[in-house]
């Protein structure tokens, strides 16, 4: 064992002094109170610590010293026993070797030897006990040693309390509580500063605008939950304090001029708030490129937008939103969305200025990321509103002003030769004042003149028509296939083109505002997204675009073409044999129902008076499709097919019993399904045998109404205009659809009762055996196997028909690829003959 620890007593204490005889002075008790922090530490000692090192101790008894000396002997003579043991000749045990590298040899105590050589000496034993001296046998000799080892283990372990290393320890501990506990405590006393200083900026914000610094310095703490409180405090001041005008620059004409003492403090305070306001942004636009602070900084700078957007700085805030706007960040991307949709809404906050900027940095946007952003970066223009009439108010404009021009010059000029220099200088003085004048109610008014409104909305409204025809060509660009042939494995196929629903639906909106002079193009644009050209080009643009968004181009066709219908002469033929071929390609979990509605509505449902053919091809494929799809599908179609059946009375011969059709008919005398051209199906020829299964039909509403189209074969047409259906395909669709919701079976939660769920089981083993062999005996189960086989080869066949059809649409795409590219090679291989043969 290794030597014993020496203890180092502390010096002896000084005289004891008794505390009648001590005499404190005033001076004492000043020094006292002026150096309270150097004291301090005298309330922080631990006084059990520090008895525990120390053994002679003040105000100890002799009997307690005694004792102290009794344990110490005790303890040496443990050790002793300790020291005596011995250890074995190295020859005889072999040693060990520790982790540190020593070696250990095996220790034997001498008392074990002692035995041995005291076994042969019985003779002496005798005399020892004729002396007295008691011997103890082997199990007493064990006990004694266990108790031996277990007071060891207690004075060791006493020892090992008063160890200096553990001692650290403990004071580590207590130290990072106490960094803790400081931690909390600064914690609320940075709340209750912010708090303080955003409370005396409230109440009088003109005496204590200075408080805004040292917000500004709470921003920069290394807390971050204090940094988020600053930013919002610092929100919630400037929002009520931001007054309701924009705070101009004096120049230093106006700065040198000496002023009143209220004038003064105004300008002060303007200052002040401003370069507040500009360090808060610059400091928010700082914090939004860290992920930590990126939500709270984005919905300040959205606040300060949306709340003051009349106020400096506009345009800071204004890059910053728009360049979160199609964010991945759902939280971020939303605040941006809604605060840009509130500039749009309230103009009177701006007088339509911080529109106009917004509509031309998302059309900068788009065109920077080349048309790959979030559609909700385009969806923010349906919220736009401009007046009606505001073409032909241009047109006015533009007819007016030649007129105007020269009356004006007609009377102004002899006017001006007429007076002298004296009347003309005081005449363009007044002119310069009433300007100056004019200009300074702009800036204070949120109001502009009808002329300027008109210039800002005609300005936003070119912004807008140039980012969705910047889309339109992006979408029709053949450099995009590449990326197409991977988007076409995707459902849909939209993720090409994740800006063109939302362009088509903008078109749909402000068609009526299209110059004239781009609507053919427009309409020859629409046909090719729609996917009408393939015949002629080969150029798969339909396998690009989904259903949905082919069906949109045809509706934004039509809604073009409708209102500008005095200066359009475009024939759409092209757009119904594309509808008609899109029914068949609709398939309701991957397309969207109210689409396809939409454009039954706008196509057949509001139309003129169809041909006689197209309608009757048009009433036999919505019959089909009804007894394909669900029940809101279905409900559209019937809705249109009814309306088809009014408006069209010769057409109500499908509904005969006998096919045929007789002079009705017209060049093609049989039904041809799978025509792709309405004019060439001959569906005069057929019967809508489709309305017998559809007055079976689960749904009563879907089987009412194929009753009520049955019986309008009867109808007299003179009665036609009594019978028109007031239910359009997207409403019923909408109605079918929340029906439809609202049957489907919610999953009822557990019953917790006991009782009823033996009774449930009670009725379930009531069964007897012979009815189980009965309805077993009903069953075939080879006739099950095959109708589950034969469903099961055809869920088969679809998955692998998609499959084969996404590879068979690659394949051609990356044919007509490379037989362009060899048609360019060839051009240019005859350029460089023609050239070798014009230099020859």
């Amino acid at each position: 064992m290794g030597k014993r620890k020496k203890v180092i007593l502390p010096p002896d204490l000084p005289l004891e002094i008794a505390e009648d005889e001590l005499q404190l002075s005033d001076e004492d008790f000043d020094f006292v109170r002026k150096n309270r922090k150097y004291a301090g530490f005298l309330t922080k000692l631990d006084t059990k610590s520090i008895d525990r090192h120390v053994t002679r101790v003040a105000d100890h008894k002799e009997d307690e010293l005694e004792a102290l000396y009794e344990k110490r002997n005790r303890k040496a003579a443990l050790l002793k026993v300790q020291e005596d043991e011995a250890q074995v000749d190295p020859v005889d045990a072999l040693p060990i070797r520790t982790l540190d590298g020593d070696w250990k040899y095996r220790t034997a105590k001498k008392e074990r030897y002692e035995d041995k050589s005291n076994d042969t000496a019985s003779p002496k034993k005798d005399d020892d006990e004729e002396k007295g001296v008691i011997r103890l046998t082997k199990a007493e000799r064990r006990q004694k040693l266990k108790k031996d080892k277990k007071e060891a283990k207690k004075v060791a372990k006493e020892e090992g309390e008063m160890d200096v290393p553990e001692g650290k320890l403990h004071s580590e501990v207590l130290e990072k509580v106490q960094e803790d506990l400081s931690a909390e405590e600064l914690f609320t006393k940075k709340k209750i500063k912010v708090a303080k200083v955003g409370m005396t900026l409230l109440e009088n914000p003109e005496s204590n605008i200075r408080s805004l610094t040292d917000l500004l310095q709470i921003c920069d703490d290394e807390d971050h939950n204090i940094v988020k409180l600053g930013l919002m405090s610092l929100l919630a001041v400037f929002k009520d304090i931001i007054p309701g005008y924009r705070i101009r620059q004096l120049t230093e004409k106006e700065l040198a001029v000496q002023v009143s003492e209220a004038v003064r403090k105004m300008r002060y305070y303007e200052y002040t708030l401003l370069r507040s306001y500009k360090a808060y942004i610059l400091k928010l636009i700082g914090l939004e490129k860290q992920t930590s602070f990126r939500q709270v900084a984005v919905r300040c700078m959205c606040t300060l937008l949306d709340t003051a957007p009349h106020f400096n700085f506009r345009e800071s805030l204004l890059i910053s939103v728009v360049k979160n706007i199609s964010s991945s960040d759902d939280v971020v991307r939303k605040l941006c969305c809604e605060t840009i949709k509130s500039l749009f809404a309230n103009e009177g906050k701006h007088g339509g200025e911080a529109t106009l900027q917004a509509v031309r940095l998302i059309a900068d946007h788009v065109k920077f990321h080349d048309c790959q952003l979030h559609p909700d970066s385009v969806y923010v223009f349906l919220s736009l509103k401009f007046d009606e009439d505001l073409r032909k108010s241009e047109k006015m404009e533009e007819k007016g002003r030649p007129k105007k021009r020269r009356g004006w010059h007609n009377h102004e000029v002899p006017n001006q030769l007429q007076g002298s220099d004296k009347k003309r200088s005081r005449r363009d003085l007044i002119e310069k004042t009433r300007k100056e004048v004019n200009a300074d109610l702009k800036s204070v008014s949120f109001v502009p003149d009808p002329m300027e409104r008109r210039r800002m909305q005609s300005e936003a409204l070119s912004a807008v028509f140039q980012t969705y025809f910047r889309i339109l060509k992006h979408s029709m660009d053949p450099a995009n296939s590449r990326s197409k042939v991977n988007a076409i494995s995707l459902p849909g196929g939209s993720t090409a083109y994740p800006l063109l629903a939302p362009c088509l639906d903008g078109l749909g909106k402000f068609s009526h505002l299209i110059d004239l002079d781009f609507m053919s193009d427009l309409i020859g644009c629409l046909k090719k997204l729609a996917g009408y050209s393939d015949r002629h080009d080969g150029i798969s643009h339909q396998n690009s675009l989904s259903v949905s968004e082919r069906l949109q181009c045809c509706v934004v066709a039509f809604r073009v073409m409708r209102s500008n219908l005095d200066a359009l002469n475009v024939d759409l033929q092209d757009f119904f044999v594309q509808l008609y071929n899109l029914i068949l390609e609709y398939r309701p979990d991957r397309d969207r129902g109210e689409v396809l509605a939409e454009a039954l509505k706008t196509m057949l449902w509001e139309g003129r008076q169809h041909d006689m053919q197209r309608a009757a091809a048009f009433i036999k494929r919505l019959a089909t499709f009804s007894l394909s799809f669900g029940s809101a599908e279905a409900m559209a179609a019937l809705v249109t097919l009814t309306h088809l059946l009014q408006k069209n009375s010769k057409c109500r011969n499908l509904l005969e019993n006998d096919a045929g059709g007789g002079s009705l008919s017209g060049l093609v005398v049989k039904y041809q399904p799978e025509a792709t051209d309405p004019y060439l199906s001959g569906a005069l020829a057929s019967v809508l045998w489709e309305l017998s299964l559809l007055m079976k039909h689960y749904n009563p509403s879907i089987s009412s109404m194929a009753a009520s189209i049955s019986t309008m074969a009867n109808m007299n047409p003179a009665q036609n205009q009594a019978y028109l259906s007031t239910i359009s395909p997207p409403q019923a669709f909408a109605d079918l659809s929340i029906e439809r919701e609202l049957l489907k079976q919610s999953s009822k939660p557990l019953s917790l009762n006991i009782k009823s769920r033996r009774e449930k089981g009670k009725e379930f083993v009531v069964l007897d055996p012979d009815q189980l062999q009965r309805v077993e005996s009903f069953l075939d189960e080879d006739q099950v196997k095959l109708r589950l086989e034969d469903h099961f080869t055809v869920l088969r066949d679809i998955s692998e028909n998609e499959r084969l059809r996404g590879e068979l649409n690659r394949t051609s795409l990356s044919l007509s690829l490379y037989e362009e590219y060899k048609m360019q090679k060839k051009k240019r291989d005859n350029k460089t003959k023609r050239r070798k043969d014009a230099k020859v």
